[in-house]
């Protein structure tokens, strides 16, 4: 986004046609976003069922309140993710801290062992975000030399780039990705440690 106040034309035109109770805009969005709100409250959840219902909650509320999207603030889909790690965590809090307090009541470890799940799904589900942001050759890049066990040889001649390109694309891809851990990652949204 080159200028902070000016929000890519889809995300405005999508708010407005919320805003208007068009059903067909919330099916594309939803087309569209489904499956990272999926993702990221599965990664923070681990249970498909839970998942879901954050899915389905996250959609309703887009639904029911269009204008809390704020198009200055950054784009729809940061937004999107933001509010489904947010009720993510918010019911891995609930249900953890009822587990938790079952097996230990009162007990200062069990404090501390329900903020421990809730920061490791937290960066499990930023560094899900990060790839799922990330430009498509980084991220090409980074799924060969992950998944497929490729070198930067190997990766370079699967993508039709050049070693150094390939060696490229795989630093930037870590150097976002490593910012999962980061408490502050720039461009994060607020609800991943970053700037309001």
């Amino acid at each position: 986004m080159a200028k902070k106040d000016a929000p890519p034309r889809w995300d405005r035109k999508m708010q407005q046609r919320l805003a208007r109770g068009e059903a067909a805009a919330l099916g594309e969005l939803y087309d569209r976003f489904a499956s990272l709100v999926h993702g990221l409250a599965h990664r923070v959840l681990g249970d498909e069922r839970a998942a879901d219902g954050i899915t389905r909650e996250v959609f309703a509320h887009v639904w029911e309140h269009p204008d809390a999207y704020d198009p200055k603030q950054g784009p729809l889909r940061t937004w999107i993710a933001s509010l489904a790690h947010r009720l993510a965590v918010q019911r891995l809090r609930t249900t953890e801290t009822a587990a938790l307090a079952q097996a230990r009541p009162g007990s200062a470890e069990a404090a501390e062992e329900l903020e421990r799940r809730v920061r490791h799904a937290s960066v499990a589900a930023r560094a899900d975000y990060i790839v799922q942001a990330m430009p498509a050759p980084l991220r090409a890049a980074l799924e060969l030399a992950y998944f497929q066990r490729r070198d930067y040889r190997q990766t370079a001649a699967d993508l039709g780039v050049t070693e150094d390109e390939a060696r490229r694309r795989l630093r930037l891809g870590l150097q976002l990705l490593s910012t999962a851990h980061d408490s502050a990652a720039p461009g994060a949204p607020p609800e991943y440690g970053g700037a309001a």
